[in-house]
């Protein structure tokens, strides 16, 4: 009976031990990675913000809002991973708000991409109305929708709950995920239907601006300039978003990975790092490698080289 007994918590401890060092390892390296990443970004707005060439156009303002949408969106995320792994349960009114965070920024990724898309579509294909179309003030108004659009995924559920049973802002305890605060029926079939219609347009937008470059482009017999790259830049921004996606299923893969407990925590981890993590990847190359006017003023801020001042071209994707 005291053997069986010590046996079994020998080996709870050591499970324990385990998952404790599974955890810790795990939020070292999404740590890292995530400084990683927002150091590289913080170079990508260092640069926007010296050069009046950037932020006078709606093409890099839009960038630059993708990035620091990600910065936040990355340390919302790697935050409430610390948070489950070092808490696992906490208040609601503490984790609440980074989730809100999360969230938001997470849904306005797909649709920046869209407006770049589109951005895109109008200066390969109708370059004269370039600069009436795509002004200052209407982008600053249309990232301003992003936002909007984005907070109705959940903002109104905030509402919700709390009209419903004003206690639970502040003494309900759980997990910090958006799967577990926000459980009652009419806020997920809200967000089911928002996910849908969100990805819907985004897809839409997407293959029907590539479309209408790629014939542009046969209409002209070139697919060596401009075109060619705006094709690319789409094909990125594809590529992005379908890791974006994922995000929506993840209640379902939670599911599906429950039933190999033995590698639960790694799974879990490796789909953290593939969906929340690597799309953040994307958007440094897509600019900040790929452009060539871009990448011109950030070498000069990297290597403290002086470069001469070359005339902006709208064809630099």
């Amino acid at each position: 009976m005291n053997s069986s007994s010590y046996n079994y918590n020998v080996s709870s401890s050591q499970i324990y031990r385990v998952n404790s060092s599974q955890t810790a390892t795990g939020s070292v390296i999404a740590v890292t990675l995530g400084f990683i990443i927002n150091y590289i970004n913080g170079t990508l707005i260092h640069t926007f913000r010296k050069h009046r060439i950037f932020y006078t156009n709606p093409r890099y303002i839009l960038f630059i809002h993708l990035v620091v949408n990600d910065m936040i969106q990355l340390t919302t995320s790697i935050t409430l991973l610390v948070l489950n792994n070092i808490f696992y349960k906490m208040n609601a009114s503490l984790c609440l708000p980074i989730i809100v965070a999360a969230v938001i920024t997470t849904m306005n990724t797909p649709l920046n991409l869209a407006v770049m898309a589109v951005e895109c579509y109008i200066a390969v294909c109708f370059p004269l109305r370039h600069a009436e179309l795509c002004t200052i003030k209407r982008t600053n108004i249309l990232i301003g929708c992003i936002w909007a659009l984005s907070s109705v995924t959940i903002v109104p559920d905030i509402f919700f709950y709390l009209a419903a049973d004003p206690l639970w802002f502040f003494y309900s305890i759980a997990t910090c995920e958006r799967d577990n605060m926000f459980q009652h029926t009419v806020s997920l079939q809200k967000r089911t239907i928002t996910y849908i219609t969100f990805l819907t347009i985004v897809w839409f937008t997407l293959l029907f601006t590539y479309f209408k470059i790629f014939f542009a482009a046969q209409a002209a017999n070139s697919v060596d300039g401009n075109a060619k790259k705006a094709r690319n830049t789409i094909l990125l921004h594809g590529f992005q978003l379908l890791l974006c996606m994922l995000t929506y299923v993840a209640p379902e893969v939670k599911n599906y990975i429950s039933f190999l407990p033995k590698y639960v925590s790694e799974v879990r981890f490796f789909w953290y790092i593939f969906v929340y993590i690597l799309p953040r990847f994307i958007s440094p190359i897509v600019y900040g490698l790929r452009d060539k006017t871009f990448k011109l003023y950030l070498k000069k801020n990297l290597l403290f080289n002086r470069v001469g001042n070359k005339p902006y071209s709208q064809g630099n994707f």
